[in-house]
């Protein structure tokens, strides 16, 4: 009897229970965005905020799935008028339809469609890229570290990618329940046997039960049951730690840039006492990441962005010529609902998040139409009155920009 091979059984599901769940008639009411590869964290995070939209950018997705990245990355490339092309690829056709009748329902000219594994990647005759997606790929994989030097083999010398993989603390309680459904719910039985028991087993689980108990754990509800199957039943499964992600990027030859949000993999995000925050603050990039996840303890999945490049690729504001931009938020609502006294407030998977903002807040969120950069916002609002010297005014939009970017609302890009 042929045993089918990890790939065979992880493309079986995706043919039986696409996941996510997507109806290409919603295309016409709304642009699913998330993170990776928003094209304004693409630019902010991997080319300093300098990316030229006139010129062509090649992008792959990587394990395309139902949609979600390659549909607003080719949106958002079509919306600054880029010759630019997306291409997509992924095992399961049942998946590419359905990312096919999302891009028709928009009218999408610039998707190149493929079937077939990532790991192909190396011999297939599809060129190099700018810039790469792989959303919940790697972590499927059975061997994880091949797959990321098979996307580095077509990625350019200065490009970069976009990623997302399971984090281990988050997921308490995940890998104890593959196991025992392993023992209930084996391969072997049917794939609506295997839910139902699945459903059993979560109704009836004790109180102690350490899946029970982590408040964080929602695909099976939000899900639906492709969710319920790819949490729970999926074939090939792993979960990673910061200093994992940083070994496997590096095995790659790449590096690892930022963490989204950044305010989660601040330790001092979630440590009162000054003395251990100062001095956990004070640590490189992923050992600051590692210890804030440990101290976190709810990361779920880790998203983020690496490059290939040698120099430094995130966009800074110290250059007053840096033009912010707020992410799909509106700066007059945003300033509006900002009361004097009043933090910013964000749920962190549970912990409560928030950060005082300074006095010129609201008059600085009000002038940021991503058109207009630092300076020329500040000879806007003395246009308007009375202003602090240059010197106060920076540090005030330092500081704004600092807690705003920390939960991924703004972003920064520069002229071209």
């Amino acid at each position: 009897m042929t045993v089918p091979s990890p790939l065979e059984d992880v493309r079986a599901q995706y043919e039986a229970l696409p996941y996510p769940a997507r109806d290409p008639r919603d295309e016409a009411a709304r642009l699913i965005t998330g993170s990776p590869s928003h094209i304004l964290e693409v630019n902010h995070y991997l080319f300093a905020g300098r990316l030229n939209f006139n010129r062509p950018f090649r992008a792959l997705v990587a394990g395309g799935g139902t949609g979600d990245a390659c549909i607003m990355l080719a949106q958002q490339l079509v919306d600054r008028r880029c010759p630019g092309e997306v291409v997509y690829l992924d095992l399961s056709t049942a998946s590419r339809a359905v990312c096919e009748a999302r891009a028709k329902a928009r009218g999408l000219r610039n998707i190149q469609f493929l079937t077939g594994s990532l790991l192909d990647l190396p011999t297939m005759p599809i060129g190099s890229f700018d810039y790469i997606d792989c959303t919940g790929v790697l972590h499927h994989l059975p061997d994880p570290a091949a797959g990321m030097q098979a996307l580095a083999s077509v990625l350019q010398p200065e490009g970069g990618v976009g990623m997302m993989v399971y984090g281990q603390y988050g997921r308490t309680g995940v890998y104890p329940m593959q196991e025992m459904l392993r023992t209930l719910a084996p391969p072997s039985m049917a794939m609506a046997d295997r839910i139902a028991m699945t459903k059993r087993l979560i109704r009836f689980l004790p109180t102690t039960n350490l899946f029970r108990r982590n408040p964080h754990l929602n695909d099976h509800v939000t899900g639906g049951d492709a969710g319920l199957y790819d949490l729970l039943l999926h074939s090939c499964d792993r979960a990673y730690t910061v200093p994992e992600i940083d070994r496997l990027a590096t095995d790659a030859g790449l590096r690892v840039v930022a963490f989204l949000e950044p305010v989660r993999y601040e330790p001092a995000t979630y440590m009162s006492d000054p003395v251990i925050a100062r001095q956990a603050s004070a640590l490189p990039l992923m050992e600051r990441a590692a210890f804030a996840e440990r101290l976190a303890g709810n990361l779920r999945t880790h998203i983020f962005y690496a490059t290939r490049a040698g120099y430094d690729t995130v966009a800074r504001p110290e250059d007053t010529q840096a033009i912010p931009v707020l992410r799909e938020m509106d700066p007059h609502k945003l300033a509006a609902g900002l009361q004097p006294g009043t933090p910013l407030v964000a749920n962190l998977d549970g912990f409560p998040w928030r950060a005082h903002l300074p006095p010129l807040a609201p008059r600085i969120i009000a002038e940021i139409d991503g058109r207009r950069s630092v300076a020329e916002i500040y000879t806007s609002l003395g246009a308007q009155g009375s202003l602090p010297q240059w010197e106060e005014f920076y540090s005030q939009f330092e500081d704004l920009y600092v807690k705003l970017n920390g939960v991924n609302h703004l972003l920064l890009r520069f002229r071209s």
